[in-house]
């Protein structure tokens, strides 16, 4: 019995391991579904309804069984049981009619595959329809106890004939063709057929594999229970998941896709191709399909020919391939989502303020979250969770105001994530979290992160990292929307509305929203509000223009314009830390030689993102070591440096845009010790972008005076 357990194993190995899987329908009670198998011996346990004692099967046996194919490419079979619709004459489909229906179906595939130069044949892929019954199941047709109603070959699935000319001639020749194929097959088989289903005909293997799945449906039970809930909220490729029950589970190393098979048909996992068609198959449509990734929402442009699947034309995502390559046989498993929860009631700015030592702006904004994430959700017109724009200016505390919200959804029993999009925001961000919940210390996601199959009530995550969730959280935070990698980036907004419920909330976090969610706060039409003080109580520092040359020429003449100088000076003088930002990496070394050697008692630096020691020179720069950091928008946000002024070269640059520029400012005041820092803007032109940035300041000062918010 271990020799032939060994064997059965081999075998799922390889056929996991080539991508492909069977795809079969099945009435039970009148009713018809379809479905796809990474182990038919787990179906058949499934759908025999035996051994209703053990917890977690099926209880209802099936009437009957239509394999239509024992190993057809993922993509073909998800699609095939996705589209199919069951109507009454299929009670009297043979397998001849289940063959052109089913390849009806798929006939722009197997039209492409065929034009590749793949293909095995004109019956291809269905030349082995095989039907079952199981005990007690009526006949075929529906009739007395073994009869069988062959029907006239018409196919429900489409409405059409299933034929790809549609004319007399080709109907007569495709009929009496599949009619004599199916008679050679009735005619030798149809004895063995007849059989129960639970007789090893499926297999071709005999009791033994079935036996033994037997012998083990307990633990088969349990470990689809700690499956699926490993899996819960999850995103995972294939190989991601093996690595998950590796490290997790490693008790199901040698059969998770068992387990997985029973979630699936418990309704507790979906498998699903990791890249698929979007068109409405499933309800007849006749419009173009388009494929596209699951995982990242992106059109694929490359196809290849596929070792796993047999394809000639397999179709693969370029846009996600950093992180596992996404192709049309390759199995993506998702969790089945759970309903949201909701917070109860809103709080009072007092007791938030209280609770969290907030400001009254931050008080007054985290109270305005609260009171949304209160209210009963309901889908949006753009078909996704609610949302709410969190609008501070930088250094209001962000983070800070965020903590009541997360309070609020644990206590409701939910689930939170934060998600920004760069790796050192997320590890500077988690000590923060850590010490504000030490009961639920936060799984921290980015690449190479330890924590990558830790669960805990709060994720914090860089914006990549949600590719592998899906509809797992109650609250969504997506800190910094405006910023590079995520600000025009579909691939990340798509990721981001696919990790929170479809009841869930969304907050969204910047300084300097997008202009089209500016616009529809505006407008009333986004739930927001507005935190226009620093948590200090001080205004905003605002930008002086200093007139001056485009960088370059200064480098090649050698020296920097007198009233620049001055203003640097003066920055020496009170011993402030000096972003000097930069439109062009380029331009770092020649203005370092210039810069060094004009203050040569100076410890300047420079940095970027091409730069190795960028992280060690951004510590010293913070512990004062460094006092002059010539830098680019890579240091434009998420680096706090207490007592700093900022200056910008080529201001003017189409490089930075008005959000650039207010961000690059706000390194500056940012300390209740020197809230009034200085910003240069240095420019040979007075850009729009740069009066609209300081017009922005000006306004968020406006308002934090008329609502009271500055210390007197």
């Amino acid at each position: 019995m271990l020799q032939k357990k060994r064997r059965f194993k081999a075998n799922q190995s390889q056929e996991a391991d080539g991508l492909k899987v069977a795809v079969y329908v099945v009435e039970q009670g009148g009713d018809w579904e379809a479905r796809i198998s990474l182990n038919m011996a787990v179906d058949q346990l499934w759908w025999t309804g035996r051994e209703t004692n053990v917890p977690g099967w099926n209880r209802q046996p099936a009437d009957r069984i239509v394999l239509l194919s024992r190993s057809l490419p993922l993509g073909w079979a998800v699609k095939l049981a996705t589209a199919c619709r069951f109507t009454g004459k299929m009670q009297h489909w043979d397998e001849a009619a289940w063959s052109r229906g089913a390849a009806a179906l798929l006939k722009a595939e197997i039209r492409a595959e065929q034009a590749a130069g793949g293909g095995r044949g004109r019956d291809w892929p269905f030349e082995e329809v095989e039907m079952y019954r199981l005990v007690g199941a009526k006949g075929y047709g529906g009739g007395e106890e073994g009869s069988v109603d062959w029907g006239d070959g018409r196919s429900e699935w489409t409405g059409e004939w299933m034929n790809e000319h549609g004319n007399e001639r080709t109907n007569a020749r495709v009929d009496r063709r599949i009619s004599e194929k199916a008679d050679e097959r009735v005619n030798g088989r149809r004895n063995e057929r007849e059989s129960e289903w639970t007789g090893g005909r499926m297999y071709g293997h005999g009791n033994e594999r079935t036996n033994a799945r037997v012998d083990r449906r307990e633990e088969l039970a349990a470990g689809a229970d700690r499956l699926a809930e490993a899996l819960a909220g999850r995103s995972l490729l294939q190989g991601e998941a093996e690595a998950l029950v590796a490290e997790q589970l490693p008790e199901l190393a040698g059969n998770w896709l068992a387990a997985a098979q029973l979630a699936y048909l418990q309704g507790r996992l979906r498998l699903e191709a990791a890249v698929c068609g979007t068109a409405g198959a499933a309800l007849g449509l006749r419009r173009r399909e388009v494929l596209r990734c699951l995982r990242c929402g992106s059109v694929p442009t490359g196809r290849t020919a596929c070792a796993a699947c047999g394809l000639a034309g397999c179709a693969y995502c370029e846009a996600c391939l950093a992180l596992g390559r996404s192709r049309a046989c390759a199995l993506l498993l998702r969790s089945a989502p759970l309903p949201a929860v909701r917070c109860t009631a809103g709080v009072a700015p007092t007791v938030t303020a209280r609770r969290w030592g907030l400001s009254a702006a931050q008080a007054a904004a985290a109270a305005a979250a609260l009171g949304f994430l209160a209210e009963p959700r309901k889908r949006s017109a753009a078909g996704g969770p609610e949302r709410f724009l969190l609008w501070a200016v930088t250094g209001a505390g962000k983070t800070e105001i965020t903590f009541p919200l997360l309070e609020a959804a644990l206590a409701a029993g939910g689930r939170a994530l934060i998600a920004t999009p760069r790796r050192d925001v997320v590890l500077e961000l988690a000590p923060r979290l850590a010490k504000a919940f030490p009961a639920d210390v936060p799984a921290v996601l980015y690449g190479g992160s330890e924590d990558r199959w830790s669960r805990s009530r709060i994720t914090l995550a860089t914006t990549h990292q949600l590719l592998r969730f899906n509809q797992a959280f109650d609250l969504v935070i997506i800190d910094e929307i405006d910023a590079f990698p995520y600000h025009n980036d579909p691939m990340l907004a798509y990721a981001a509305r696919q990790v929170c419920k479809p009841e869930g909330a969304f907050i969204y976090l910047s300084a300097t929203p997008p202009v089209e969610l500016q616009r529809l706060a505006r407008f009333g039409r986004l739930p927001h509000a507005r935190v226009p003080v620093r948590f200090h109580g001080y205004p905003l520092p605002v930008p002086r223009h200093v007139q001056m040359q485009p960088l370059n020429r200064c480098l090649k003449q050698g020296r920097l314009p007198k009233r620049l100088l001055q203003a640097l000076q003066h920055s020496i003088d009170r011993k402030a830390q000096i972003f000097l930002f930069v439109s062009r990496i380029a331009h770092i070394d020649g203005l370092l030689l210039l810069l060094r050697r004009m203050y040569p008692n100076l410890t300047i630096e420079g940095t970027s993102s091409k730069d190795p020691a960028r992280a060690g020179k951004v510590l010293e720069f913070r512990e004062g070591t460094i006092s002059l950091l010539v830098t680019t928008t890579i240091l434009e946000r998420g680096v706090t440096v207490p007592h700093s002024d900022v200056f910008i070269l080529d201001a003017d640059s189409g490089l930075f845009d008005e959000a650039a520029l207010v961000q690059m400012a706000g390194r500056a005041g940012r300390s209740k010790d020197d809230p009034a820092g200085n910003v240069i803007f240095a420019s040979a032109e007075w850009s729009r972008s740069q009066r609209a940035a300081i017009s922005q300041i000006r306004r968020m000062n406006a308002m934090a005076r008329r609502q009271g918010y500055f210390k007197s």
